[in-house]
């Protein structure tokens, strides 16, 4: 007696299912295209319209004008959006660099290296990301009242590079512990140091994930408002806190069309630099995700 085994039925997918999830896909990508990017187009509409327009609900540019844009950089009024851009480059870079130096280095550590309390520094680094900001305005508006640094670089760098740490280190580290460690046997069999093995071999490979925290790095050091809203002066204040006390002819009106245009002057080369360097950054994101 011989018994048959029914083959497993495969199911067909009909084309107008087919059609039916790809039409859900691109409908579900516009959504979010809508949500994400509609704030920012309209930034951009009220900044190319005339001030005496600026409350026109018409969802494309109107009346257009450049006249914001020249109000935005103009000083007579007692913004200085052009020294808060300048600020906002110094802030950030030197928050970026310092950043990644230190968290390159604590990362590998993290990933690679066995020591005493390993858990409980990669706790300490979590809980600090956690830590509410307001609850340290105070603190430090004092401590750097004492030692004099109110209005200077340092007193909103250091705050930043505190802030922006944690997510380095815990990016840098899961891409550290999923990049093969034969590469660095391989390079200490060969004579070199650890040191040596990380900087030639291991660095070189986590260079996408190193790009990918720069720019993450630098958006949010500029992006930063409240400690720089009280920790700087006239001459040290960047964008965020330029652009929200800025001041037009009349002092009881705000002058929204020229804040859109400063905040477009910001945001364009953002958006610009994440556009070109879109596959960088999704390679540095997800490179550590799947294991060889």
């Amino acid at each position: 007696m011989t018994t048959t085994t029914a083959a497993p039925r495969v199911r067909q997918t009909t084309p107008w299912v087919k059609r039916l999830t790809n039409g859900r896909v691109y409908l579900g990508a516009l959504i979010i295209l809508i949500w994400g990017l509609g704030p920012f187009y309209w930034m951009v509409v009220t900044a190319l319209r005339d001030p005496a327009y600026t409350f026109d609900n018409t969802p494309w540019p109107t009346h257009v004008t450049f006249e914001n844009f020249r109000n935005a950089f103009d000083t007579s009024r007692g913004n200085d959006f052009g020294r808060a851009l300048v600020n906002s480059v110094i802030i950030g870079s030197i928050t970026t660099v310092i950043a990644l130096i230190v968290g390159v280095m604590a990362a590998y550590a993290l990933a690679r290296l066995a020591f005493k309390g390993k858990y409980l520094v990669a706790g300490l680094i979590l809980s600090a990301s956690m830590f509410p900001v307001v609850v340290l305005v105070t603190p430090l508006f004092q401590l750097f009242t004492d030692i004099g640094w109110i209005g200077q670089y340092q007193a909103m760098i250091i705050p930043n590079i505190s802030f922006v740490l944690p997510m380095t280190v815990y990016i840098l580290a899961s891409f550290f512990s999923d990049l093969p460690w034969e590469l660095e046997e391989a390079a200490r069999i060969d004579g070199a140091s650890r040191f040596q093995a990380f900087r030639l071999i291991m660095l070189p490979l986590a260079a996408p994930a190193v790009f990918t925290t720069a720019i993450l790095a630098f958006i949010a050091a500029v992006n930063e408002y409240l400690l720089a809203r009280l920790l700087s002066s006239d001459k040290t204040e960047p964008v965020t806190v330029a652009v929200a006390r800025f001041s037009g002819n009349d002092p009881q009106v705000q002058p929204y069309a020229a804040i859109m245009a400063a905040g477009t002057i910001v945001t364009i080369p953002l958006v610009i630099m994440v556009l070109l360097f879109q596959r960088r950054i999704i390679s540095g994101l997800t490179a550590g995700g799947v294991k060889s």
